[in-house]
């Protein structure tokens, strides 16, 4: 018996549509942030946070787009503040394209310049201009608050004295945050670099600093949280490079690259340690600081110092390598600090180590209306060995020209002949701000933070040499050294 045939209907063919993410499609992007240094900055958990570098890096879009993500709580009052009213036209058009779209329903008062989200909460666009206007902002309290190109304002007291309002209520949730965005250069370049550059390396959280004596904040006697840093802060660079919108077609770039030097390595390649009227302006953080590295035990090293009690005190460690270039491994910046004490604290500092000499202001010496030993002769009989400086008639413009030829570039081994390790924060953050005396160009103005200066012009003068040309075997061998209560030796 034969089978029964199935007849089967063919369909016609027909192309499968691509499968839909729903969720892809569902979700619009309305600000996605570039890539390193803009996402760091949104990502920021720190108190205060710098965002600054070259101009082209995305800064102003970044601070715009921080506060985005308070809108939805009710709680939430922020402050973001420019110099004048003028410049906060950018920024307010910038909030535009975004808020909107981020925030539907979101609405912008145009009479108090003030966003007003549905959940009621606020960000105010605001100026501050004078010290004075800071008492506009009495009285009111901020979770979050925005200065934009920091270093347009001269003093750190607007910036300091707006910390003073950032608070909120324990059932808000929200954190207390001080954002802020520049460009190196501005009136407010020293104090902004002092506050945020210098403590730290870049991109690394650290403990707030005082900024005239750059020890960490803490907590009062008496307070239950007596000697606790109070709160973190971070410094994140920017360059033009972190922007793809600008970067890409190089026209931008250009425009850069046709200023002026100092202009030039402020605005491209946000180099904060470029300074106007600066006494060093060859000084390359890139060039003339290494990382710190194990220094052989072979090379020479040695010491200077500038003391001053009631101001400060700056003691710098060289060592010398083979090739005749000086590296500053090591400072001490200190104030009212006694000779004696600091002759203690300079010999734990090189417990271990081998000092050839130390070099020392030839002002301590003087017996200054006692009978006693001088400081310096303290320090000797302390065991901590000194020498006197050459303070002679013209020292002070020769050991300047000294260090300019220090800084350059050997042309044999295409090396500056004089680095700094990064770990010396303080002489790497004041060599490169050390002002040109006004009435001596010639000379550094001496009413500065010259101290670590003074320090390595000292060391430098005292011609330096490696080991590998001082060996003579004529006097090798019997260790007998002279003692002397002037020099130390």
């Amino acid at each position: 018996m034969k089978p029964e045939s199935r007849i089967v209907e063919k369909q016609p063919a027909s192309v499968k549509p691509p499968e839909i993410d729903v969720e892809q499609k569902i979700r619009e992007i309305i600000f996605e942030p570039n890539a390193g240094p803009q996402t760091s900055f949104l990502a920021s958990t720190e108190q205060e946070v710098l965002y600054g570098g070259s101009a082209g890096g995305g800064k102003s879009y970044a601070m715009v787009a921080d506060p985005v993500r308070y809108f939805n709580n009710p709680h939430a009052s922020m402050l973001l503040v420019r110099r004048s009213t003028e410049e906060l036209r950018e920024l307010i058009s910038v909030s535009k394209q975004l808020y909107p779209k981020a925030i539907p329903g979101i609405r912008f008062m145009e009479r108090d310049k003030t966003w007003v989200a549905p959940s009621g909460a606020t960000l105010w666009m605001s100026y501050l201009d004078r010290d004075d206007d800071v008492m506009r902002y009495q009285g009111q309290a901020f979770n979050w608050i925005g200065f934009d190109e920091l270093t347009q304002w001269p003093t750190p007291y607007p910036w300091n004295y707006m910390r003073s309002r950032l608070r909120t209520t324990k059932d808000s949730s929200l954190p207390l945050y001080m954002r802020a965005t520049s460009n190196p250069g501005g009136p407010g370049h020293q104090w902004v670099k002092k506050t945020f550059i210098d403590p730290s390396e870049h991109n690394t959280p650290y403990w707030a600093t005082d900024i005239d004596s750059g020890e960490v904040i803490r907590w009062p006697k008496g307070h239950s949280r007596e000697g606790d840093p109070l709160f973190k802060r971070k410094f994140i660079p920017a360059t033009l490079f972190d922007n793809p919108y600008l970067s890409d077609d190089g026209m931008y770039e250009a425009n850069l690259l046709s200023l002026p030097e100092h202009q030039r390595r402020q605005l491209l390649e946000g180099d904060w340690d470029i300074n106007e009227g600066a006494a060093f302006p060859e000084f390359n953080r890139k060039i003339h600081v290494v990382e710190p590295f194990d220094i052989p035990g072979s090379w020479t090293k040695f010491r200077a110092c500038d003391y001053g009690y009631g101001s400060h005190t700056g003691v710098v460690w060289f060592a010398i390598s083979p090739a005749e270039q000086l590296i500053v491994y090591r400072e001490m910046y200190v104030s009212k600090v006694t000779a004696t004490d600091l002759a203690d604290m300079v010999l734990e500092a090189e417990d271990g180590e081998k000092m050839r000499y130390g070099v020392l202001d030839s002002s301590l010496w003087h017996n200054r209306g006692d009978t006693g030993p001088s400081l310096a002769e303290q320090m000797i009989m302390k065991g901590c060995r000194w020498r006197p400086s050459d303070r002679s008639r013209g020292s002070r413009i020769a050991g300047k020209n000294e260090l300019h030829r220090r800084l350059q570039v050997d042309e044999f081994t295409e090396e500056p002949r004089l680095v700094f390790f990064s770990s010396c924060i303080n002489t790497v953050s004041q060599l490169p701000a050390l002002p040109l005396d006004k009435n001596n160009p010639e000379d550094v103005d001496t009413h500065a933070e010259d101290h670590l200066y003074d320090a390595i012009r000292y060391g430098i003068m005292t011609r330096p040499r490696s080991n590998l040309f001082d060996f003579d075997p004529n006097n090798h061998g019997s260790g007998f050294q002279m003692s002397d209560a002037k020099f130390g030796y």
